[in-house]
Protein backbone atom coordinates (compact mmCIF):
# COMPACT_ATOMS: atom_id res chain seq x y z
CA UNK A 1 0.00 0.00 0.00
CA UNK A 2 1.52 3.44 -0.99
CA UNK A 3 1.59 6.29 1.75
CA UNK A 4 -0.84 8.48 1.49
CA UNK A 5 0.23 11.71 -0.10
CA UNK A 6 -0.18 14.71 2.26
CA UNK A 7 -1.90 16.86 -0.41
CA UNK A 8 -4.77 14.31 -1.31
CA UNK A 9 -5.43 13.73 2.93
CA UNK A 10 -5.03 17.51 3.50
CA UNK A 11 -7.91 18.54 0.77
CA UNK A 12 -10.28 15.55 2.07
CA UNK A 13 -10.32 17.36 5.87
CA UNK A 14 -11.52 20.27 3.49
CA UNK A 15 -14.77 21.41 1.23
CA UNK A 16 -13.01 19.86 -2.06
CA UNK A 17 -15.02 16.82 -3.03
CA UNK A 18 -13.08 13.81 -4.79
CA UNK A 19 -14.07 13.48 -8.53
CA UNK A 20 -12.13 10.55 -9.00
CA UNK A 21 -8.31 9.03 -8.42
CA UNK A 22 -6.12 6.33 -9.64
CA UNK A 23 -2.74 4.50 -8.34
CA UNK A 24 -0.66 4.46 -11.02
CA UNK A 25 2.39 2.89 -8.96
CA UNK A 26 5.80 4.09 -8.99
CA UNK A 27 5.15 6.86 -6.71
CA UNK A 28 2.22 8.88 -8.98
CA UNK A 29 -1.59 8.98 -8.11
CA UNK A 30 -3.97 11.22 -9.83
CA UNK A 31 -6.72 12.85 -8.29
CA UNK A 32 -9.66 15.41 -9.90
CA UNK A 33 -11.07 17.54 -7.37
CA UNK A 34 -13.66 19.95 -7.42
CA UNK A 35 -13.97 22.95 -4.46
CA UNK A 36 -15.72 26.10 -3.68
CA UNK A 37 -15.57 28.64 -0.83
CA UNK A 38 -12.93 27.05 0.73
CA UNK A 39 -9.52 28.22 2.48
CA UNK A 40 -6.34 25.27 2.09
CA UNK A 41 -2.92 25.80 3.07
CA UNK A 42 -0.67 22.82 1.68
CA UNK A 43 2.98 21.89 2.38
CA UNK A 44 3.61 18.71 1.48
CA UNK A 45 6.44 16.31 1.55
CA UNK A 46 5.87 15.19 -2.54
CA UNK A 47 5.30 17.27 -5.67
CA UNK A 48 2.22 18.19 -6.90
CA UNK A 49 1.10 19.34 -10.15
CA UNK A 50 -2.03 21.00 -10.45
CA UNK A 51 -3.76 21.33 -13.59
CA UNK A 52 -7.05 24.01 -13.75
CA UNK A 53 -9.85 22.03 -15.75
CA UNK A 54 -13.03 24.68 -15.70
CA UNK A 55 -12.72 28.05 -13.62
CA UNK A 56 -10.74 29.00 -11.10
CA UNK A 57 -10.64 32.33 -11.76
CA UNK A 58 -12.01 33.75 -8.19
CA UNK A 59 -9.05 30.88 -6.72
CA UNK A 60 -6.68 33.28 -4.89
CA UNK A 61 -2.76 32.70 -3.17
CA UNK A 62 -1.59 33.88 -0.57
CA UNK A 63 1.30 36.06 -1.32
CA UNK A 64 3.84 38.53 0.75
CA UNK A 65 1.63 41.49 -0.52
CA UNK A 66 -1.46 39.92 -0.53
CA UNK A 67 -4.07 38.21 -2.40
CA UNK A 68 -3.29 37.14 -5.95
CA UNK A 69 -5.62 35.92 -8.52
CA UNK A 70 -4.43 34.54 -12.30
CA UNK A 71 -6.31 31.14 -12.30
CA UNK A 72 -8.55 29.74 -14.91
CA UNK A 73 -8.88 26.80 -17.59
CA UNK A 74 -5.82 25.23 -18.53
CA UNK A 75 -3.43 27.43 -16.52
CA UNK A 76 -1.09 25.33 -13.89
CA UNK A 77 0.51 25.02 -10.27
CA UNK A 78 3.69 23.55 -9.41
CA UNK A 79 4.25 23.39 -5.72
CA UNK A 80 7.45 21.22 -4.86
CA UNK A 81 8.41 19.25 -2.38
CA UNK A 82 8.10 20.88 1.39
CA UNK A 83 6.61 24.12 -0.42
CA UNK A 84 3.98 26.15 1.50
CA UNK A 85 1.38 27.51 -0.02
CA UNK A 86 -1.93 29.09 1.09
CA UNK A 87 -5.42 29.13 -0.96
CA UNK A 88 -8.80 31.02 -0.67
CA UNK A 89 -11.26 29.78 -2.75
CA UNK A 90 -13.75 32.07 -3.86
CA UNK A 91 -16.11 30.40 -6.99
CA UNK A 92 -16.60 26.75 -7.55
CA UNK A 93 -13.66 24.98 -10.08
CA UNK A 94 -12.36 21.94 -11.02
CA UNK A 95 -8.84 20.55 -11.44
CA UNK A 96 -6.81 17.42 -12.01
CA UNK A 97 -3.86 16.75 -9.17
CA UNK A 98 -0.70 14.70 -9.79
CA UNK A 99 1.12 13.77 -6.80
CA UNK A 100 4.87 12.59 -7.33
CA UNK A 101 7.24 11.14 -4.83
CA UNK A 102 10.82 13.28 -4.96
CA UNK A 103 12.52 9.65 -5.12
CA UNK A 104 10.08 8.83 -8.56
CA UNK A 105 11.25 12.17 -10.00
CA UNK A 106 15.39 11.34 -9.26
CA UNK A 107 14.19 7.85 -10.56
CA UNK A 108 12.78 8.80 -13.88
CA UNK A 109 15.86 11.50 -14.78
CA UNK A 110 18.74 9.09 -13.55
CA UNK A 111 16.83 6.27 -16.32
CA UNK A 112 16.76 9.28 -18.70
CA UNK A 113 19.64 11.27 -18.17
CA UNK A 114 21.67 8.48 -16.95
CA UNK A 115 23.36 10.56 -14.33
CA UNK A 116 22.75 11.11 -10.91
CA UNK A 117 20.35 14.21 -10.18
CA UNK A 118 22.06 15.09 -7.13
CA UNK A 119 20.71 19.45 -7.69
CA UNK A 120 17.35 18.39 -8.71
CA UNK A 121 14.58 20.64 -7.31
CA UNK A 122 11.73 21.57 -9.43
CA UNK A 123 10.41 25.44 -9.54
CA UNK A 124 7.40 26.54 -8.13
CA UNK A 125 5.00 27.84 -10.42
CA UNK A 126 1.81 29.61 -9.64
CA UNK A 127 -0.86 30.36 -12.18
CA UNK A 128 1.62 29.64 -14.75
CA UNK A 129 0.61 28.50 -18.79
CA UNK A 130 1.84 25.84 -20.83
CA UNK A 131 0.41 24.46 -24.22
CA UNK A 132 2.42 21.19 -23.70
CA UNK A 133 1.34 20.62 -20.78
CA UNK A 134 -2.05 21.47 -21.41
CA UNK A 135 -1.96 19.13 -25.07
CA UNK A 136 -0.63 16.08 -22.41
CA UNK A 137 -3.70 16.41 -19.72
CA UNK A 138 -6.39 17.39 -22.29
CA UNK A 139 -5.88 15.10 -24.65
CA UNK A 140 -4.70 11.86 -21.95
CA UNK A 141 -5.95 12.47 -19.02
CA UNK A 142 -9.41 14.26 -19.11
CA UNK A 143 -9.84 12.17 -22.00
CA UNK A 144 -10.10 8.51 -20.72
CA UNK A 145 -11.70 7.16 -17.81
CA UNK A 146 -9.75 6.40 -14.34
CA UNK A 147 -11.41 3.20 -13.40
CA UNK A 148 -10.82 1.50 -16.92
CA UNK A 149 -7.92 -0.63 -15.66
CA UNK A 150 -7.57 -0.70 -19.80
CA UNK A 151 -6.39 2.48 -19.74
CA UNK A 152 -3.83 2.86 -17.19
CA UNK A 153 -0.85 2.39 -20.04
CA UNK A 154 -2.30 5.43 -21.20
CA UNK A 155 -2.55 7.26 -17.73
CA UNK A 156 0.90 6.09 -16.99
CA UNK A 157 2.29 7.17 -20.05
CA UNK A 158 0.76 10.96 -19.87
CA UNK A 159 2.14 11.38 -16.55
CA UNK A 160 5.55 9.91 -17.22
CA UNK A 161 5.73 12.61 -19.92
CA UNK A 162 4.26 15.03 -18.18
CA UNK A 163 7.22 14.30 -15.21
CA UNK A 164 9.64 14.40 -17.80
CA UNK A 165 8.50 17.79 -18.92
CA UNK A 166 8.88 19.34 -15.87
CA UNK A 167 12.34 18.19 -15.31
CA UNK A 168 13.13 19.50 -18.79
CA UNK A 169 11.62 22.91 -17.95
CA UNK A 170 10.92 23.59 -14.61
CA UNK A 171 13.85 22.45 -12.73
CA UNK A 172 17.44 23.00 -11.35
CA UNK A 173 18.78 20.84 -14.31
CA UNK A 174 17.08 21.77 -17.42
CA UNK A 175 18.41 18.90 -19.20
CA UNK A 176 18.34 18.73 -22.88
CA UNK A 177 16.09 15.11 -23.75
CA UNK A 178 18.37 12.48 -25.11
CA UNK A 179 18.27 11.76 -28.81
CA UNK A 180 17.22 8.07 -29.06
CA UNK A 181 18.26 6.31 -32.42
CA UNK A 182 17.21 2.71 -33.40
CA UNK A 183 14.10 0.52 -32.58
CA UNK A 184 14.04 -2.63 -29.83
CA UNK A 185 16.57 -5.64 -31.01
CA UNK A 186 14.14 -8.28 -32.31
CA UNK A 187 14.39 -10.60 -29.43
CA UNK A 188 13.30 -8.07 -26.73
CA UNK A 189 10.45 -6.75 -29.48
CA UNK A 190 9.53 -10.44 -29.60
CA UNK A 191 9.70 -10.55 -25.70
CA UNK A 192 7.65 -7.70 -24.89
CA UNK A 193 5.28 -8.40 -27.46
CA UNK A 194 4.59 -12.00 -26.19
CA UNK A 195 4.55 -10.43 -22.22
CA UNK A 196 2.00 -8.42 -24.15
CA UNK A 197 -0.22 -10.89 -25.15
CA UNK A 198 0.07 -12.96 -22.04
CA UNK A 199 -1.37 -10.04 -19.93
CA UNK A 200 -3.73 -8.31 -21.81
CA UNK A 201 -6.35 -9.07 -18.96
CA UNK A 202 -4.43 -6.96 -16.65
CA UNK A 203 -3.96 -3.16 -16.31
CA UNK A 204 -0.57 -2.76 -17.89
CA UNK A 205 1.60 0.21 -17.37
CA UNK A 206 4.69 1.80 -18.87
CA UNK A 207 6.88 1.15 -16.24
CA UNK A 208 5.92 -2.61 -16.24
CA UNK A 209 6.87 -2.97 -19.81
CA UNK A 210 10.03 -0.85 -19.68
CA UNK A 211 10.91 -3.05 -16.96
CA UNK A 212 10.53 -6.23 -18.75
CA UNK A 213 12.78 -4.65 -21.71
CA UNK A 214 15.37 -3.62 -19.50
CA UNK A 215 14.92 -0.07 -20.35
CA UNK A 216 13.91 3.52 -19.04
CA UNK A 217 10.34 4.28 -19.54
CA UNK A 218 11.46 7.19 -22.02
CA UNK A 219 13.70 4.71 -24.02
CA UNK A 220 11.35 2.17 -24.31
CA UNK A 221 8.76 3.97 -25.41
CA UNK A 222 10.38 5.72 -28.37
CA UNK A 223 12.17 2.59 -29.24
CA UNK A 224 9.09 0.57 -29.13
CA UNK A 225 7.12 3.49 -31.35
CA UNK A 226 10.47 3.14 -33.84
CA UNK A 227 9.96 -0.63 -34.48
CA UNK A 228 6.24 -1.20 -34.27
CA UNK A 229 5.01 2.84 -35.68
CA UNK A 230 2.68 2.47 -32.56
CA UNK A 231 2.98 4.34 -29.29
CA UNK A 232 2.92 1.63 -26.35
CA UNK A 233 -0.63 2.47 -25.18
CA UNK A 234 -1.67 2.50 -28.90
CA UNK A 235 -0.24 -1.10 -29.34
CA UNK A 236 -1.93 -2.58 -26.01
CA UNK A 237 -5.16 -1.03 -27.41
CA UNK A 238 -4.71 -2.70 -30.81
CA UNK A 239 -4.19 -6.00 -29.33
CA UNK A 240 -6.56 -5.83 -27.41
CA UNK A 241 -8.93 -5.23 -29.75
CA UNK A 242 -8.15 -8.22 -31.68
CA UNK A 243 -8.17 -9.95 -28.97
CA UNK A 244 -11.99 -9.08 -28.43
CA UNK A 245 -12.76 -9.23 -31.76
CA UNK A 246 -11.71 -12.81 -32.13
CA UNK A 247 -13.61 -13.88 -29.18
CA UNK A 248 -16.50 -12.24 -30.17
CA UNK A 249 -16.64 -13.74 -33.81
CA UNK A 250 -15.41 -17.41 -32.67
CA UNK A 251 -16.22 -18.03 -29.00
CA UNK A 252 -19.44 -18.79 -27.14
CA UNK A 253 -18.28 -16.29 -23.91
CA UNK A 254 -20.41 -13.60 -22.61
CA UNK A 255 -19.74 -9.93 -23.82
CA UNK A 256 -18.82 -9.61 -19.98
CA UNK A 257 -16.50 -12.52 -19.95
CA UNK A 258 -14.95 -10.87 -22.93
CA UNK A 259 -14.33 -7.63 -21.57
CA UNK A 260 -12.83 -8.92 -18.48
CA UNK A 261 -10.51 -10.96 -20.66
CA UNK A 262 -9.09 -8.23 -22.61
CA UNK A 263 -8.75 -5.43 -19.56
CA UNK A 264 -11.85 -4.09 -19.26
CA UNK A 265 -13.59 -3.89 -16.19
CA UNK A 266 -17.18 -2.54 -17.41
CA UNK A 267 -18.56 -3.98 -20.59
CA UNK A 268 -20.55 -0.53 -21.16
CA UNK A 269 -16.84 0.89 -21.44
CA UNK A 270 -15.63 -1.96 -23.73
CA UNK A 271 -18.43 -1.68 -25.79
CA UNK A 272 -17.80 2.18 -26.36
CA UNK A 273 -13.62 1.99 -27.10
CA UNK A 274 -15.10 -1.40 -29.72
CA UNK A 275 -17.27 0.63 -31.81
CA UNK A 276 -14.94 3.63 -31.89
CA UNK A 277 -12.21 1.56 -33.29
CA UNK A 278 -14.00 -1.16 -35.09
CA UNK A 279 -17.41 0.72 -36.49
CA UNK A 280 -19.94 -1.76 -35.06
CA UNK A 281 -20.67 -3.04 -31.21
CA UNK A 282 -19.78 -6.31 -29.50
CA UNK A 283 -23.30 -7.33 -30.16
CA UNK A 284 -23.43 -5.86 -33.21
CA UNK A 285 -20.96 -7.88 -34.29
CA UNK A 286 -21.56 -11.16 -32.95
CA UNK A 287 -25.27 -10.98 -34.58
CA UNK A 288 -24.15 -10.13 -37.61
CA UNK A 289 -21.13 -13.39 -37.46
CA UNK A 290 -24.04 -15.59 -36.41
Amino acid sequence: MTKPYDAFENLRKHNAHLDDSVQLGSGIQLAAWSNHFDRVTQCSDHHTLSLYINNGYETYQKTTSGWKSGGGPDRFCLMPENSETTWDIRNAFSFVHLYCTDEHLRHIAMQIWDRSPINLQLDEKIFADDPRITQLYRHFLLSSDWQQSANHMTLSTASTLLLTHLVQHYSSVQWKLPAVRGGLAPVVLRNIQAYIEQHLSEPLTLAELALEAGLSEFHFARMFKQSTQLAPHQYVMQRRMVRAEALVRHSLLSLTDIAMSCGFSSASHFSNRFKSMMGVTPSQLRSAAQ
